[in-house]
Formats: structure tokens, C-alpha cells, sequence
């Protein structure tokens, strides 16, 4: 694997308060308006982070999302299919400091609409009672909490690519465990499936997915492998912040949200680059995922693919050297690698007697 070490001048320094108000004041106000939803995704992801790991936020720090918080009521009357968003960020704004009850009474008018009965989604309807109890009102779901311990405890699902069941995973124990904030009581089979995403993303090179991963695992109570998050560590580093408008652009701001929580949670250097003043794109160094090359040696060893050992040498053959270092580093970075790839491999045929 590539080690991206980049040099940071003195100058380019900027403490994290700083880049906290800079944040706050790009997303709230340069890159989209308030009336697109990805407006309301990016600003309840930023705030959300910034609460759940006990920033300490200015109040002028917020001021760029207090038109926003008067006028709640009235947007999440129209807007009211994205309620969770416009309740998360006027909760988190409270909870960073922000005077006023409008989160309550939003709440309030939640429960009294009935908006979460709309949810289909057993994570959605965990979501919209996690923001209630927020403020002391009980969205009762009888069997809830099985269903969602019961749909990360299979570890298989989450042996194959999946990014759709790998993010639904996370945000489960990040819910369960309200954020760090209690024990999720996971059982083993679920913190087995977060070992087993948690090396499909890191196959894949993917730090957005991996980031999350070891948060949910760090809320469960357990330690990431220590070679996940040297390389996010890298990834950190070799974030690009840019000056500009970058609306309608889909740039690597999650990616780069997460992955700085990950720092935060761990004891790391968080929001290592300055942030710009006004709109800013966020570009990030994209690892070499191996995943399709090692899918194809796997599909192509047929019926002999049942274990690690029968397909190790066909996909070593199969990769360059770079490539072969990071299945190395995947193969040693978990005990139970041999017991993922069982999953992985997807022996047997459907037509099989």
C-alpha cells in the first residue's frame, strides 16, 4: 500500500475551534441553500458530530444557523418528509449552546403528527425515537430493538459487498449505543458482522465505510484493528480543503466528517488542514481497491473456492505488488479472516441439491 505522508507548513495550522467556525459557516452558507435536502443532510451530519464528541462551539461559531433555527417550524411543516434532519440540527444546536426550546416543541409536534408511523425502515423509526428521547418523549416499538440486533447479528450478510446493509449496520449500533453514550449490548455475532464489513471496506479502500465501522466498534466496546486506523490516519492527512462554491457537486465531505470523528474518538490529530473561509471543497486520496480483483479470482476457482487456502494462491496470481500487500495486511489485521472469507466466497450453487 501507498503511504501518503504530506507536509504541513506552520502556517497552514489553524486550532480546532477555527475550523470548527469555518466549518460550520461554509456548510451553513456556501455550498447549498437550506431548501435543498442535501442542505439539510450535511449541516445535521456536521452538527451531529460535533455533539456526540463534546465539541466546545462558540456562539458566534453557530450564528450562521440561527436563521435557520427561527425559522424551523415553518420549514419542517413543508419540509416535513425530512423531519429527522431539521429536529437533529435544531437538537444539536441547543445541546452546543444555541438558547431556546424550539427542538422540544418540534418534538412535540413529531409525536403529535404521528410522522414516524410513516417509516417503513426499522432504522428510520430507531432514528426518530432516538431524537425524541432527546426530549423525553417515548416513541414506543414494541420488538424494535430484537429486529435491529437481530439484522446485524448475521454475520453473512455482511461477508459480501454491501455498502447499503454496511452503513444500515453502523448507524444501528450508533443508535443502540445512542451514540457512545451507553452500552449497545451487542451481541457476538454482530460485532463478528462488524469485523466482516469492516474487511470488506478495507479491501475496497474505502475510509468513509471503514471509519464508520470502527466508530460502531469503538461504541460497542471493542478495539479496530490497529491496521484500519493507521491507514485512516494517512487518509486524514491527505485531505484536500479548496476555496469555491460546490453546490450540486458531490465532493468527499462525509468521508472526510467521519473519518475526523474517527480521529476525535481515538485520541488522534483531528481537522489536521485549515479550513478556508466561504464555500469549500473537500477532495480526498482514493485507495486501490482490490475487491474486484479478488471477487474474480474467487468466482473463478468455481466449486474449489469453499476456503482461504484454495483460492489464496489464484488470487495472489491475480494482484500486483502493492495489491498483494494489502491483502496481506487484511489477512493479518484479523484473527478471523479464514472464517470471513468462508462468507465471502459464496460456495455452492443455488441449483445445488
Amino acid at each position: 500500500m501507498a503511504q501518503i505522508i504530506p507536509f504541513f507548513s506552520p502556517a497552514a495550522r489553524q486550532s480546532r475551534s477555527a475550523a470548527h467556525t469555518a466549518l460550520i459557516g461554509s456548510f451553513a452558507a456556501h455550498r447549498r441553500t437550506q431548501e435543498d435536502v442535501f442542505w439539510l443532510k450535511e449541516n445535521a451530519e456536521l452538527l451531529n458530530i460535533l455533539e456526540c464528541t463534546g465539541a466546545n462551539v462558540a456562539a458566534e461559531a453557530l450564528a450562521p444557523l440561527q436563521g435557520f433555527y427561527d425559522g424551523a417550524a415553518r420549514h419542517i411543516s413543508f419540509f416535513r418528509q425530512y423531519y429527522r434532519f431539521i429536529l437533529s440540527i435544531c437538537l444539536d444546536l441547543e445541546d452546543l449552546g444555541m438558547p431556546g426550546d424550539t427542538g422540544a416543541q418540534l418534538a412535540d409536534w413529531v409525536q403529535a403528527e404521528g410522522l414516524a408511523r410513516a417509516e417503513l425502515s426499522d432504522l428510520q423509526r430507531a432514528e426518530a425515537r432516538r431524537l425524541l428521547a432527546r426530549r423525553e418523549i417515548c416513541l414506543r416499538d414494541d420488538g424494535l430493538d430484537d429486529r435491529l440486533r437481530a439484522f446485524i447479528s448475521r454475520p453473512e450478510t455482511f461477508a459480501i459487498p454491501n455498502k447499503k446493509a454496511a452503513y444500515e449496520l453502523t448507524h444501528i449500533v450508533f443508535y443502540l449505543s445512542e451514540y457512545g453514550r451507553r452500552d449497545p449490548q451487542l451481541p457476538q455475532a454482530a460485532l463478528t458482522s462488524l469485523e466482516f464489513a469492516g474487511l470488506v471496506a478495507f479491501l475496497d479502500q474505502n475510509a468513509d465505510l471503514l471509519a464508520e465501522i470502527c466508530i460502531a466498534l469503538r461504541y460497542g466496546g471493542q478495539r479496530p484493528p490497529a491496521a484500519w486506523e493507521a491507514w485512516l490516519d494517512r487518509q486524514v492527512s491527505a485531505f484536500t480543503l479548496s476555496e469555491g462554491e460546490s453546490s450540486r457537486l458531490h465532493d468527499s465531505y462525509h468521508e472526510y466528517f467521519v473519518t475526523n470523528w474517527l480521529m476525535i474518538l481515538s485520541g488522534r490529530s483531528a481537522f489536521r488542514q485549515a479550513v478556508p473561509a466561504g464555500g469549500v471543497r473537500v477532495s480526498a486520496v482514493q485507495g486501490g481497491s482490490i475487491l474486484k480483483s479478488l471477487s474474480e479470482a474467487v468466482f473463478d476457482a468455481g466449486m474449489a473456492r469453499s476456503g482461504w487456502g484454495s483460492v489464496k494462491v489464484r488470487a495472489e496470481a491475480m494482484l500486483n505488488e502493492e495489491e498483494h500487500g494489502l491483502l496481506c495486511v487484511a489477512e493479518r489485521s484479523c484473527a478471523g479472516f479464514a472464517h470471513f472469507f468462508e462468507g465471502f466466497a459464496r460456495a455452492g450453487s443455488a441449483g445445488a441439491a
